[in-house]
């Protein structure tokens, strides 16, 4: 391959395409241009949280309103949304049973910490739907994920985490640490970071069986957490066997196993966990659980419960280093229930893996009609196109496989022909307001983008 292309594309016609697509998008958001294209006063950067600038757009649009499937900015442009929030409106945006909750819920009082009648059926549902008898309610997937680690250390006596190179839990502490040339190092672009997260974290590849049986007979490691699939880089399906030896081998070392679904609760109602039949000590799910209201949920086994009891009994009183405030309130309750009894049925799965399949299809088609070495991945709902040959088995495998460039050329290109996906990554997420119409446009504003990417390619080979 030419040294000067990108996933095979050449750097110049990337460059070239960028620049085109980026005119296109400032013709046709001169209100935005006008009302932030500057920055929004008062915003560090103009913006209120700072990844709002990571998109591969000149300038971020306004929304001024989103329904379902469909957003629209205050320029009258309408996008057939495949972001959803990046996965927190993973069921659409607004449903309507989560609407009526909420509004039945705002004349009542949003916050009274103080459990509600909703918190008995969102108890109830939560073990029915996902296994675990015993669980709490936080405000982010990074908190639940926080507050699970923190007792897998207190009932385990032990002191370190083990994390998969190239993971993503959030902005945990522990987890930001990578493999680099086979050790241990904090995870580069840190800001503030004072202490040596290598000290109580261990990290292995994904997929490594040996690596992590080695690792884990130090006999320091108090709990294991994993996605099921990687998700938040180039997505790295698990191999064969893996998930299986993963709980093997966690139990013979006394080690706890946390299994983090906030991404791969696409794959069915109970998640990958329910899905392939897994057996976590502990359990998260954040993001998408009440419909897009700020709320997660951490559950874990009786066993777990009864050895925390243990070490609670002997603890004085003081802070347990879990909880906020905001935590539980009505408000993400009524909304929880809602997303759960009306929202994350198998009826509304079934339509989304359908969809997702097509497009998965769909993408993977036009990446072979035009001889581009790409490939496409799903979970689910969830679907990846990854501009590098696959299937790829670990992070830095998957670190190595992203693009940059091309990848914001290509975000650009599909938003200006009415397709948002994700800024971070090619991630893409059908909805249960998804229809087959909107798979359609955007493999068809995809096929547009990769022909004209991929002209004359096979000289460039």
């Amino acid at each position: 391959m030419n040294a000067d292309t990108l996933g095979a594309i050449p750097l110049q016609r990337i460059a070239a395409i960028f620049e085109a697509e980026r005119e296109s998008y400032i013709s046709l958001h001169p209100r935005s241009l006008a009302l932030a294209g500057s920055g929004i006063a008062g915003f560090y950067q103009g913006v209120p949280m700072h990844w709002m600038r990571d998109w591969s757009m000149p300038y971020p649009f306004l929304v001024e309103s989103a329904r379902g499937a469909v957003l629209r900015d205050v320029d009258g442009n309408e996008y057939t949304d495949f972001c959803l929030g990046d996965t927190g409106s993973m069921f659409g945006h607004s449903p309507p049973p989560v609407v009526e909750a909420i509004e039945r819920q705002a004349g009542k009082g949003l916050t009274y910490m103080l459990p509600t009648e909703d918190a008995i059926e969102v108890g109830r549902l939560l073990a029915e739907r996902f296994g675990l008898p015993h669980w709490q309610v936080a405000t982010t997937a990074t908190d639940a994920n926080r507050f699970a680690l923190r007792v897998a250390r207190a009932v385990t006596g032990r002191p370190k985490i083990l994390v998969f190179n190239g993971c993503y839990h959030g902005t945990v502490d522990e987890t930001f640490v990578r493999l680099v040339d086979g050790r241990a190092v904090n995870r580069p672009g840190l800001l503030g970071q004072a202490a040596d997260l290598t000290q109580l974290s261990r990290v292995v590849e994904f997929n490594d069986l040996p690596a992590l049986e080695a690792v884990l007979a130090h006999g320091d490691v108090a709990c294991v957490i994993a996605e099921p699939v990687m998700t938040n880089s180039c997505m790295v399906l698990p191999e064969p066997g893996f998930h299986a030896e993963l709980r093997r081998l966690t139990r013979a070392a006394g080690t706890l196993l946390l299994i983090d679904e906030t991404h791969t609760i696409s794959t069915g109602p109970g998640g990958y966990t329910r899905a392939f039949g897994l057996e976590p000590d502990l359990f998260v799910l954040g993001k998408p659980v009440a419909g897009g209201v700020p709320a997660s949920v951490w559950g874990f086994t009786d066993e777990v419960a009864a050895r925390l009891n243990g070490v609670r009994e002997q603890t004085p009183p003081g802070h347990s280093g879990m909880g906020t405030t905001l935590s539980a309130n009505a408000l993400s309750l009524a909304a929880m229930r809602a997303t759960l009894e009306h929202v994350m049925t198998a009826e509304a799965f079934a339509h989304m893996e359908a969809l997702a399949a097509r497009l998965a299809a769909g993408l993977q088609l036009v990446l072979t009609t035009y001889g581009v070495p790409w490939h496409v991945v799903r979970v689910g709902a969830r679907v990846e196109f990854i501009c590098a040959p696959g299937p790829l088995r670990n992070g830095t495998q998957a670190e190595a496989a992203h693009a940059p460039a091309l990848e914001q050329a290509i975000h650009l290109a599909l938003l200006n022909r009415g397709c948002l996906i994700a800024p971070f990554h090619n991630m893409m997420l059908v909805s249960p307001a998804t229809t087959a119409a909107h798979v359609e446009t955007l493999v068809q504003a995809f096929e547009s983008v990769v022909a004209s990417l991929a002209l004359d390619l096979a000289t460039w080979q």
